[in-house]
């Protein structure tokens, strides 16, 4: 039998178990990972030194190693993502408008998990604690296929997390990882229909487009973050400036940071010499259109081709635009659905920002950055939708979940 059939045979006989495990035994388990997670770090370490050296050899870039780097803090981020979703309420078994008919029947509706839920990745070790934590909280069983860049940490944190779990009273088979990276295997994963129930896809857009195409399992599509930030000519420029260089740099390789500043030609004399050298002070290759070069040479050309780009590192596309309506027309012409900011004090433009832009969430005066679950107060995400289904954007728990109708009668019988 081979490696995925079993992995996916354990989570679906799991998925049937987990009906009969109650929150607190699910809040111990997560209780359990956090402690293990922690107390077993320096392992976990040692087998992303492991992940870390193969990927230097083969050329990864600065912004994609930082993005696969683990330390001792980082993990403790991690268990704190973990406790953060023990301390949330369980979502499952929630009954939600229960309403009577006019022929006695008390209809309503029940939380439910979606049953088996497969998650594929690129070099991300924390979506391994993160997928499987909420998966877990909502009583569904995970399968996570994450990419070869990062199977030594991958599988040392499901091997830490499956221990704790098993031991706090998790059914076996709750927590699966597939260990064999090849890309076969991922996309016989991707048609596993009769096991799995929803595939996530997690990283760039090579990824997500050959789920997409490939998938005859359900998706819900996590889409790459080209995101924006727009400075009106009404803005706070000092806040601007912090805010773009926030969304630019302070973690340049995951996908809500800003990959393209638009500015209001009416601040753009003021605004570009001062946001240009403060992107130039932190490494931050300029690519500006002609009004912009035009107050400050010294950056190199954009191309439309720029505009639609996420760059997951140190590059920003600029754009001197004519007001608000240009800067919405453009981001969304270019943008992923993601997320998009504005600064600016004019409440009026504001709301026609929040209106008017698509994406999956719309900022006034503050940074792309805290498009998380964890900002969001969700504990950790299962990543961010940009589709405009069930889910869209940080997805939490309920978003793991479905429903399903619960109906009462007293001997009812239809004429």
């Amino acid at each position: 039998m081979s490696e995925l059939i079993e992995k996916c045979e354990l989570a679906r006989n799991a998925s049937f178990a987990l009906a009969r495990v109650n929150t607190i035994t699910k809040n111990n388990a997560l209780s359990a990972i956090a402690d293990a997670l922690i107390s077993n770090a320096d392992k976990i370490i040692e087998a992303n030194k492991l992940d870390l050296s193969n990927a230097e050899n083969n050329g990864m870039a600065k912004a994609m190693l930082d993005r696969l780097t683990l330390t001792k803090e980082r993990i403790t981020d991690i268990a704190e993502g973990v406790r953060q979703v023990a301390a949330l309420n369980d979502p499952i078994g929630e009954v939600i408008n229960m309403q009577k008919r006019p022929n006695g029947l008390l209809i309503g509706k029940k939380r439910v998990p979606l049953g088996v839920i497969a998650i594929i990745y690129e070099a991300r070790p924390n979506v391994t604690a993160d997928a499987a934590a909420l998966c877990l909280k909502t009583s569904n069983a995970c399968i996570l296929r994450g990419g070869s860049e990062a199977i030594n940490s991958n599988t040392a944190i499901m091997k830490i997390m499956q221990n704790a779990a098993y031991s706090a009273g998790m059914p076996e088979g709750t927590l699966n990882i597939i260990e064999d990276t090849s890309r076969e295997t991922a996309t016989r994963l991707m048609k596993m229909n009769g096991y799995v129930d929803v595939l996530i896809p997690r990283g760039g857009k090579g990824l997500i487009k050959s789920v997409v195409e490939n998938a005859t399992v359900p998706v819900i599509e996590t889409a790459a973050g080209n995101c924006h930030v727009y400075v009106d000519g009404d803005a706070d420029l000092d806040m601007a400036r912090d805010i773009v260089i926030n969304a630019k740099v302070q973690r340049p390789s995951v996908c809500n940071a800003a990959e393209t500043l638009l500015i209001d030609k009416k601040i753009a004399d003021k605004f570009v010499p001062v946001i240009f050298k403060a992107l130039k002070e932190k490494n931050v290759e300029i690519r500006a259109d002609k009004q912009a070069k035009n107050i400050f040479p010294d950056v190199l050309d954009v191309t439309d081709e720029d505009y639609y780009t996420e760059y997951n590192d140190y590059i920003i596309a600029v754009k001197i635009v004519d007001g608000i309506d240009e800067a919405i027309e453009h981001i969304n012409k270019y943008n992923t659905k993601h997320s998009e900011a504005i600064v600016t004090n004019n409440y009026e433009k504001s709301q026609q920002f929040l209106n008017e832009v698509d994406a999956a969430a719309v900022y006034v005066n503050a940074s792309t950055r805290f498009t998380d679950g964890f900002e969001f107060g969700f504990g950790a995400e299962i990543g961010i939708s940009t589709q405009k289904m069930h889910a869209r954007g940080p997805m939490g728990l309920e978003a793991l979940t479905s429903v399903k109708y619960i109906i009462y009668g007293s001997g009812q019988v239809r004429g």
